[in-house]
């Protein structure tokens, strides 16, 4: 394991604690993770995973600049939940980016493991998307994509990254709680997007 593995990895955890939280630290903090992250995963031909690092470097801003402007004027983010039918939206177009990039993916390259890995990579834009915009489902999908990601960084034989996953995995479910916590505390509305 490199350095920049073990450095990535401290910066991952970092950001998804700050978020969890709804600290805005959690988007530079981001930034650095996955700037790093993407060097390794194109190393290991993991190229979904290697553009979604690059996508998360843009969302992240996008994300940083959002949250500024949606803080209270006690510092707080406020929390957001999607209505029922922009769940269903979210969640078809996150199959059909997957099924699409998966036949990319797999025609077009020597990925390894293509289907899993545009699988993996959509639901994360979706995610870090829908963290952008302060809604609560983000840490559903971050929780399904920390459960996929486990068995694939194993199998890629990325021994940290899979245990980072599996923090994640602990972090999202304490950010599940901690922003439904919010939710109730400041009586949001659900918005449909």
């Amino acid at each position: 394991m490199s350095l920049i593995e073990w450095v990535a990895t401290l910066l991952g955890i970092a950001c998804v604690a700050l978020a969890a939280r709804r600290s805005l630290w959690t988007f530079p903090t981001a930034i650095g993770s996955v700037t790093l992250l993407g060097a390794v995963v194109f190393e290991q031909r993991l190229y979904s995973d290697a553009l979604l690092q690059l996508f998360f470097v843009g969302a992240n801003l996008y994300g940083w600049a959002t949250w500024r402007r949606a803080r209270r004027h006690d510092g707080d983010v406020a929390v957001e939940r999607l209505a029922a039918p922009a769940r269903l939206g979210w969640l078809g177009a996150i199959a059909g980016a997957a099924i699409l990039w998966g036949a990319a993916m797999h025609r077009l390259t020597d990925a390894a493991y293509p289907w899993w890995d545009a699988g993996i990579a959509a639901a994360s834009v979706a995610a870090q998307l829908l963290m952008a915009r302060r809604k609560l489902e983000n840490w559903w999908l971050w929780i399904a994509v920390d459960l996929a990601s486990v068995p694939l960084y194993l199998a890629k034989q990325l021994y940290l990254f899979a245990a980072l996953y599996l923090v994640y995995l602990a972090l999202a479910t304490i950010g599940l709680i901690e922003w439904r916590r919010a939710l109730c505390g400041t009586g949001a509305r659900v918005v449909a997007a």
